[in-house]
């Protein structure tokens, strides 16, 4: 069994342009149960530690039309996170950056994810991200000042399917960012599920729809390295 720690934003408030976003339901709770039903354990953290902030639109009848993962969250699974300055990162062998536009605010820059990410790297563990979730990998540097993501293969929510005016509000886009640091991966955008390995260490995903895919990708890359 491997332990992994799904990082989830607390949520931001834009009262200027009336915005809120936060995590994002089906990019928590889709690999959450892949991963549990391969009797691996999920923990979560945030930047404030309690109960984060869901981007409600995630749990909408438009993004979750059955409504299995506004289910899970009123069931109260993601209401109770471990402060990320608390986190040991020895214990996990897995960190998970869950998306939703919050991750663009309060996980981008947040120096205790970024020094768990580089732990569990060293240590040989996967650090994972998922759409707006390769954020952190934007500003996190590796001890010897080299930014984590430099010439890696990576992918993220690209602006083309950003909607409609929200990049003029957002502090920056991540596909642009990235690009600048990394070789960025939009892959077919006509195609459901997008997973890019860098390498055995840093996975990640584009899109809400990449969510169940990101799930099985580490789960067979965890059954491999127990095999």
């Amino acid at each position: 069994m491997a332990k992994v720690l799904a990082v989830l934003s607390s949520g931001y408030k834009d009262e200027e342009n009336n915005y809120e976003t936060g995590w994002w339901g089906e990019e928590l709770f889709a690999p959450m149960q892949i991963l549990e039903q391969a009797g691996h354990q999920v923990d979560l953290a945030s930047p404030l530690g309690g109960k984060p902030e869901i981007d409600k639109i995630s749990i909408s009848e438009e993004y979750d039309p059955k409504g299995t993962y506004k289910e899970l969250y009123e069931s109260g699974k993601a209401d109770e996170t471990q402060k990320l300055s608390d986190v040991n990162p020895g214990d996990y062998d897995v960190v998970l950056i869950v998306g939703g536009h919050g991750a663009m605010y309060d996980l981008a820059k947040n120096e205790d994810l970024h020094r768990i990410m580089n732990a569990i790297s060293d240590r040989g563990g996967i650090v994972a991200a998922e759409c707006h979730g390769p954020a952190p990998l934007v500003y996190a540097k590796r001890p010897n000042g080299e930014s984590f993501s430099a010439g890696k293969t990576v992918t993220g929510y690209p602006d083309a399917m950003e909607p409609e005016g929200l990049l003029d509000i957002l502090p920056f886009s991540l596909e642009q960012e990235l690009s600048k640091i990394a070789n960025y991966e939009r892959g077919d955008l006509e195609k459901t599920g997008h997973a890019v390995w860098a390498d055995e260490q840093l996975v990640t995903s584009r899109d809400p729809f990449s969510s169940e895919l990101m799930g099985e990708e580490l789960v067979k890359a965890l059954e491999k390295r127990n095999k």
